[in-house]
This record gives structure tokens, sequence and C-alpha cells, in this order.
């Protein structure tokens, strides 16, 4: 027997594992003030699903009771009610798609994950650092060559296309995990241009687009650029934008014109053999998002999660600190003070006033002098993080 030697490539040890480890570690010593540690470091929501996708959930099982309503194996590319819901949606930005370039999934990461199978191992990948790390560790365990494209506080980390450096698969995430960094059109249309002229497919990851405000006037899909369905294949979730992050569901969009349809076709058959399909419950769940009362109900809780942005941001304003997002975006990615490195900046706020955020250096290189705080926490919780790391910054 012969193993995947390329995993012994990846870190052992998951970025959020290891915050989880120290975050333990400071609880055992100091039981006292690990009662009050706030954490505003992984991504995940802490909203409870809204109202209409609760009835809808409700609503399915009871069907799911009934032997006339009953629904067994599902067709493992979604429902067409769903397909038919996000359709929709993407009409409504001014982007044309048929169902069948809609594939439904139990959410962003496994798909981002998944669709490499379509792509031989010797394709050469580009990545921006720091980076979301699947997109880095998923190609490593295929044993592909992974170049970087820097992202820097020079160029607001928003990395774009160099002639000199040649790149097969290419990564984009806008709004940008971990940063918050958005792409202009203008600059989404110089990377969609460089993929055309060689031959490149852009993965893109728009699990957060739904926290773009609409007078900011940004691309919420890289399909309202033109040629991107030439060239880029995109990645959804209600994990963010419906907090659908316990319950998973996403969708991706392979269009039809990109490779002659080849690559639909190819996603589809890897589909139909490798996955069962998202629980109807689900799907049901998800088409509610869609619907009227769904999208007031969400536009509420994404506004809470907005507020908490804002909050987190405009102490930075105060206390002078440089960083990005906070505006179409959940997270807020700033310049540790008195050029500390990430980590070193972990431990202060925990063992001062026991805050948790992410330490920049676990998405890369470029982020050893940075850190991330998300807005997924409770207001009350952001705003008693925000006065401390105040109070502790301004001495």
């Amino acid at each position: 027997m012969k193993i995947n030697t390329n995993y012994r490539n990846v870190a052992d040890s998951y970025l959020f594992s290891t915050i989880a480890k120290k975050v333990e570690q400071y609880g055992e010593k100091n039981p006292d003030e690990a009662k009050d540690i706030i954490r505003l470091g992984i991504g995940d929501v802490t909203l409870p699903l809204c109202d209409a996708v609760i009835t809808a959930l409700h609503g399915a099982v009871d069907e799911m009771g009934k032997k006339e309503t009953f629904r067994g194996y599902g067709p493992e590319q979604g429902y067409d009610f769903l397909r038919n819901s996000i359709k929709d949606y993407y009409e409504s930005k001014g982007v044309s798609l048929e169902s069948d370039e809609i594939f439904i999934s139990d959410g962003a990461k496994s798909d981002l994950g998944n669709i490499l199978d379509l792509f031989d191992k010797d394709n050469s990948v580009l990545v921006p650092d720091p980076v979301y790390p699947v997109y880095v560790d998923t190609n490593i365990m295929t044993g592909r060559k992974v170049q970087f494209a820097d992202a820097t506080e020079e160029n607001g980390f928003l990395p774009m296309p160099d002639e000199d450096v040649k790149a097969d698969i290419i990564y984009i995430c806008s709004p940008n995990n971990p940063t918050g960094a958005v792409y202009g059109y203008d600059a989404l249309k110089a990377w969609v241009d460089y993929a055309n002229r060689n031959n490149s497919v852009i993965l893109f990851d728009a699990a957060y687009e739904s926290f773009i405000e609409k007078e900011d006037n940004l691309p919420t899909s890289i399909f309202e650029i033109e040629g991107a369905k030439n060239c880029a294949i995109e990645f959804c979730s209600f994990s963010k934008t419906a907090g659908f992050t316990g319950t998973r569901c996403g969708y991706t969009v392979v269009p039809k014109a990109l490779e002659g349809g080849v690559l639909n076709k190819m996603w589809l058959r890897r589909q139909t053999t490798k996955f069962n399909g998202v629980p109807y419950i689900v799907q049901k769940a998800a088409a509610a998002v869609f619907s009227e009362k769904g999208h007031a109900q969400i536009k509420e809780t994404l506004g809470y999660y907005k507020e908490n942005a804002k909050i987190i941001a405009d102490t930075f304003d105060r206390l002078g600190i440089w960083y990005t997002g906070g505006k179409n975006s959940p997270y807020i990615w700033f310049k540790c003070p008195n050029d500390m490195e990430s980590w070193e900046f972990f431990d202060y706020l925990l063992e001062n006033v026991q805050v948790v955020g992410t330490p920049g250096a676990g998405f890369g290189k470029n982020g050893k002098n940075f850190f991330r705080i998300t807005a997924f926490g409770s207001k009350e919780g952001t705003i008693r993080a925000m006065e401390r790391i105040e109070n502790l910054l301004k001495k």
C-alpha cells in the first residue's frame, strides 16, 4: 500500500485548532479570567435562522412524514425549485444563467476542494497571500505547485495580475477572507482579461457577497464582468448570508461557456458519482431565503453584523490604526500596533483583555504583522471587546 505523501506537506495543525488550544491552555491557568473571554476569531454566525427559513424547515419535515409527500434520493445537482430561485437572484444582478449551470452543495468550502477533481495535478495554482487556508491546503494535498500573489498594505490587500506570472488555476475571494478587501469592476476585469489571455480558470469565492452595500457599486458576482463566463467558476454559500453554518448549503456556478461546456459536464459527472445531494428539507429552507419575507428578515440579520463591523472599524479609526474591511465585509483586518507580530498580539489580547481574534500569520507570510477580527459576535460582546481593546491600546 502507498499513501498520499503530499499530506506530509500540509501543516499538522489547522489555524483555528491552534487558536482553540491556546485559549484552552489559558483557561486552565486562569479559570476566573477564562469565564469572561470574548471570541471574535472564527467566522461563525451567532444569530439564529430567520423565521421564514424555520417555517420552511418545519414544512419540509412535515412533508417527509407523509407518504404522499415523502422524498428519498433527490437530484445530486439540486432540486429545480432552489436552482431556479438562485437563477432569479442572479437575474436581479443582471446576470443571466441557465438552471443547469447551478449546482447545489453542502457548502462552498467542500466545493472549493472538490472542484480540483476536474483539473490535472500538473496545473499551476495562484493564490493571494494572505489567503483562506483551504485554497492552499487542498492543492498541496494533491501535489500541485502553488504560487502566491502578494497582498500587502501597499496594494490595499488587492493584488493585481502580473504578466510575468503564469498560472492555470487562480483563486479570488471578494469580499476577501481574511482581509475584508473588495475588488471593484475594473480590477476584476483585469483578472478576467488575464485569465482569458492565458487560458486560465478563476475559482471565484463569493461567500461574502451579501455584505456588499449597493450604494458602493461593487461587483457581487464575477459574472457581472464581461468575459467571465469563459474563464470562471463561482462558489457561494448560505452560511454567512443566511446563517446556514450549521445547516450546510451552498452552490457552485459552472458556466457552459467555459471550455465549451466540458467542465460543466465533468462537474455534473463528478457530483452524480461522489455526492448524494443536499437534503430536501435543507434545500426548502434555502429556497425560503429568496422569498420576499426571507429576504427582508435576512437583510435585518446582515444589518446586525454590519453594525458590529462598524463598531469595530470606528474603534480603529479613533485609535488611528490602519485596516481594511469594516464595510462590505464582516471582517476587519488591521495592523498590529508597535510592530508586533500577529501571534504575539494574539497572546497580548488574550492575556490582558481576554479577547480572542485571529493572527494574520495563519493566513500567510504577508499576514505576519496583521490581525483579523470578525463581526459575527453578539453586539454586546463586540462593544465590550472593543472597549477593552481601545482602553488597552490607548496605554
